[in-house]
């Protein structure tokens, strides 16, 4: 009954039983659980820390590997410049993260997620002079096949079949 888990089995053909008790260890003494208690407050920024240094290490490697597969997919899209300032931007944030300095780690975050934006402006702005370029091939066909229609006699007309009145 004290225990955690408790197992019988028995053979049906021979007839044997055995069983089994998984019974908790003794429990710790109040003096180390407050021990131990007042070690994890004392240590409480300094995990917290820790914990925000993994977590912008985290984010720095997403952000690195995401501008970089963003880079590779619209290689053709970006001028020269951004490509080599925001590559420059990515490089040095890997040298960050191979080091133990989580304030240069964080420092070559930052500059990188501003400098992302230059990226989505010059894809945007590719992206709008692409479509300019296809509205304004597009707009003298579109001018001549609405003079040609409002050339055409248009004539209203209904179709009445006889047979469905006769039934």
């Amino acid at each position: 009954a004290n225990g955690i888990v408790h197992v019988s089995a028995k053979d049906k053909g021979t007839g044997k039983e055995q069983s089994m008790t998984i019974t908790g260890g003794s429990s710790l003494p109040k003096d180390d659980i407050e021990r131990m208690v007042r070690e994890a407050e004392e240590h409480a920024a300094e995990d917290k820390k820790r914990r925000e240094a993994a977590e912008i290490r985290n984010q720095a490697e997403t952000l690195s590997y995401s501008i970089e597969k963003l880079i590779k997919d619209n290689d053709d899209k970006l001028p020269a410049d951004v490509k080599a300032e925001v590559q420059g931007d990515v490089d040095a944030l890997k040298t960050a993260l191979a080091g133990d300095n989580d304030d240069a780690v964080k420092d070559a975050f930052d500059k990188l997620n501003a400098s992302q934006t230059k990226l989505g402006e010059a894809i945007y702005a590719s992206a709008q002079a692409d479509q300019a370029a296809g509205a304004g091939a597009q707009e003298p066909a579109a001018g001549d096949a609405g003079a040609a229609s409002s050339e055409e006699d248009v004539v209203d007309a209904e179709v009445v079949d006889d047979e469905d009145e006769k039934k």
